[in-house]
């Protein structure tokens, strides 16, 4: 059995799996690339019922249930203040998903996994990793190595350990979407706490939650049909960020300019570009796997991305607990894996699609959303993306073998 494994990334995923990885009994250390910790990281993100579940298996759920806003659902709009319909994110019966600052969930998890005793090393940047047959020897960019049973890539959708598994796998696509968003105690709107309202505008996609407290967390998706260059985008102020947001839902009905508006400069997140990683032929290669968005990076409409990330965690946990070889678990893995992550992807893509609609595609999206909701409010859809339960103390049979065994 495995003893000892080397985690490449130490945002979300990274702490997570060395807390899953340490309950099953194998020693891991945390490699994160930045100098310091992720707490500037991103905007927000939503925490679906099914990660709170996957944290809870591994006794991590007490530091996040009361954090940020509880989500249950989303009412979508259109452009001319239409109300399509609501759409249920959360199981019915387990946790509301939480939307969190990514930030406030990087700490959380950071600061459980340093309360367990697991070793983050900050400045790490993984160069090169090779498989020795007995170990795996990491190289860093600032001449250290280190060396383990297992390396784990939990390093993002531009992971350099999904390059070391197979140096031909495909790049992450481009969504076609810029994202960005921020946060404004100087704004009254009209929307019940907790519940996300979503607009599909005539230029671009605006998304905005009531905190307890009255802070309102927003957020926007900017159709750009070429692909930015690498850094490109986060180098664009605040200010013109939000001259063109004005600009882009000046003719919508809806809060959203008068919320970007009342946002400090100070408070406008810096924008990225969205990636997506829709299928990875292979996701491990001797003692080596990747994990989270190193493995399948869906898009932020999804709102899955930590979630699957954090049951990828788990899963892999159990699977080298209850398996006699590390290659029979990363099968084993990849198996229970990749069916579920795969359709949540292809779900997300068409989202996505829908947020980039030019104007013939708004009036269709108009007049069908509605029928749509309607029969995802009534499917099994909401339910097996949300209601998803692992249960830490089951076995995990490999492919093809009897529990009888």
């Amino acid at each position: 059995m495995s003893r000892t494994a080397l985690v490449i990334g130490g945002g979300i995923a990274g702490p997570a799996t060395a807390m899953a990885l340490q309950k099953a009994g194998i020693d891991a250390v945390v490699y994160e690339a930045h100098a310091e910790g992720a707490d500037g990281a991103g905007v927000f993100l939503t925490l679906g019922s099914n990660g709170i579940d996957a944290l809870t298996a591994i006794g991590a759920d007490q530091q996040i249930t009361h954090t940020g806003i509880a989500t249950p659902q989303i009412t979508l709009y259109s452009s001319k203040g239409k109300r399509l319909g609501a759409s249920r994110i959360s199981s019915a019966a387990g946790t509301p998903s939480r939307t969190i600052r990514r930030a406030g969930l990087y700490r959380a998890l950071y600061q459980e996994a340093v309360r367990r005793d697991i070793a983050v090393h900050h400045g790490k940047r993984l160069v090169s990793a090779e498989d020795t047959g007995e170990a795996v020897r990491a190289t860093f960019a600032d001449g250290t190595t280190a060396t383990a049973d297992l390396l784990i890539g939990c390093d993002g959708v531009h992971s350099a350990v999904r390059e070391a598994v197979d140096p031909k796998a495909p790049a992450p696509s481009y969504a076609g979407l810029i994202s960005l968003g921020g946060y404004t105690r100087d704004v009254t709107v009209d929307a019940d706490p907790g519940s996300y309202t979503m607009i599909f505008g005539r230029r671009a996609f605006f998304g905005y939650a009531v905190a307890p407290d009255g802070e309102v967390w927003w957020f926007a998706n900017l159709p750009r049909a070429d692909e930015p260059a690498r850094g490109e985008v986060e180098r664009i102020g605040s200010e013109k960020w939000r001259r063109t947001l004005v600009e882009a839902f000046t003719d919508d009905a809806g809060p959203a300019t008068r919320i970007i508006e009342a946002t400090s400069s100070d408070n406008i997140m810096k924008a990225s570009p969205v990636h997506l990683l829709r299928r990875l032929p292979a996701w491990h290669r001797g003692r080596m796997i990747v994990l989270g968005d190193a493995a399948h990076a869906p898009s932020p409409s999804s709102g899955q991305g930590a979630s699957l990330a954090i049951e990828d965690a788990v899963t892999l946990a159990r699977c080298l607990r209850d398996t006699p070889s590390h290659a029979e678990a990363f099968t084993t893995f990849v198996d229970l894996r990749r069916p579920r992550v795969e359709k949540i992807i292809k779900q997300a893509a068409r989202i996505n699609n829908s947020k980039a609609a030019g104007p013939l595609d708004r009036l269709f999206l108009d007049n069908v959303m509605p029928l749509i909701l309607k029969a995802a409010a009534s499917s099994r859809y909401t339910e097996e993306v949300y209601g998803h339960h692992l249960d830490w103390d089951a076995v995990v049979w490999p492919a093809g073998v009897a529990p009888s065994r």
